[in-house]
């Protein structure tokens, strides 16, 4: 069932007030900010530096990640609610042939060297398509070495599998950008990068309870939900719907509306970089990379992993009703205690203004 009530939920309200705290304090922190980019400077120069005197023609280091969209979180690791959702991505566009002519198929494994050579005593380890690199004030930087292409703002990533993606740096960054400010053109408060952002850490906790969509701290494996697809399911429900003055009366309209998209595997594409793509011979349930019509980011998932992800939005879709109604009702109590369903005990503990 797809929500589109609506009632006018109150700016003064102790819900809207408890909400634009919460989200205010699950921003990165402003303090370390200047320091953590100064490492990622840091991070970037030394591995342009690195692979340059192995050879390597270095042709650009755009800014990716969430910091540079700026839907990143706060690090929070206190009562066993942990979240890291504050990535900075160093993607590293390299010319694509050796003297020899031949492509870096090796990419992945030629940057680990590379970053184990100034860093030799931080945590480092692969991933599908970068080197994760983590201090020991665990920031986290994600090195992700690239292809350039014959345009300046498309790469090629080259994954652990061997599959080749043609992507944008460039281009992901305005995607959310631009939504960020169509958002801000409207009245209130709500921004699309904010929603984001709490829509990233409802999926920290979704994920905590979660058997199929989890993160195995003995194995290392992570099947959590990647933050891109939560940034294209957002966009998706923003496209539609659009933000509201409170960020409950959004979310009561987002979650009601993706629940249902979820539940039917309604197809999910943009046109802000493609014109409207040919969905034949794509299987499974379809949410197309933005930039790339061919990456169907979901195309793999399971049975299992679509179950579970089903009932992490009809879930979620309850329970922003039952808040909004609870509002409604002057029942402060019983909306925070949905609050904290959602967004786990740092709510509580983050809600009101210091």
């Amino acid at each position: 069932l797809e929500i589109f009530f609506m009632s006018n939920l109150s700016t003064r309200s102790t819900l809207h007030r408890r909400l634009c705290n919460f989200i205010d304090w699950m921003r990165p922190d402003p303090v370390k900010r200047e320091s953590d980019c100064e490492q990622a400077d840091n991070v970037r120069n030394n591995v342009k530096q690195n692979a340059e005197a192995d050879g390597l023609t270095v042709k650009s280091t755009p800014a990716g990640g969430s910091d540079e969209k700026n839907t990143g979180l706060r690090r929070h690791y206190l009562g066993q609610s942990e979240v890291d959702g504050y990535d900075i991505d160093i993607p590293i566009v390299i010319k694509p042939d050796d003297a020899d002519g031949k492509a870096f198929e090796e990419l992945l494994q030629k940057f680990e060297t590379y970053v184990r050579k100034s860093y030799p005593n931080s945590v480092i380890k692969l991933t599908n398509s970068s080197v994760e690199l983590t201090f020991s004030n665990e920031l986290r930087f994600d090195v992700v070495p690239m292809l350039a292409t014959d345009k300046s703002d498309e790469q090629v990533i080259l994954r652990k599998d061997g599959n080749k993606i043609r992507t944008s740096v460039q281009k992901h960054n305005e995607f959310i950008k631009k939504r960020t400010r169509l958002s801000l053109e409207q009245a209130g408060r709500v921004s699309f990068n904010d929603c984001v952002r709490a829509m990233k850490w409802w999926r920290e906790f979704q994920a905590d309870k979660s058997y199929y969509l989890s993160y195995d701290e003995d194995t290392g494996k992570d099947n959590r939900p990647p933050s891109a697809l939560i940034d294209w399911l957002a966009a998706h429900a923003f496209d539609n719907i659009g933000v509201e003055k409170t960020y409950a009366e959004t979310f009561a309209k987002w979650f009601g509306f993706l629940a249902n998209v979820v539940r039917n595997k309604k197809s999910i594409y943009f046109t802000d970089y493609y014109t409207t793509p040919s969905l034949v011979g794509k299987t499974g349930w379809i949410v197309l990379d933005p930039v790339n019509a061919d990456n169907n980011i979901t195309g793999k998932w399971d049975n299992n992993k679509l179950t579970e992800f089903t009932s992490w939005f009809e879930e979620a879709r309850d329970s922003w009703n039952r808040i909004v109604r609870y509002d409604e009702d002057g029942d402060d109590n019983l909306a925070l205690n949905e609050l904290v369903k959602l967004f786990g005990n740092p709510f509580k503990h983050h809600c009101e203004e210091k």
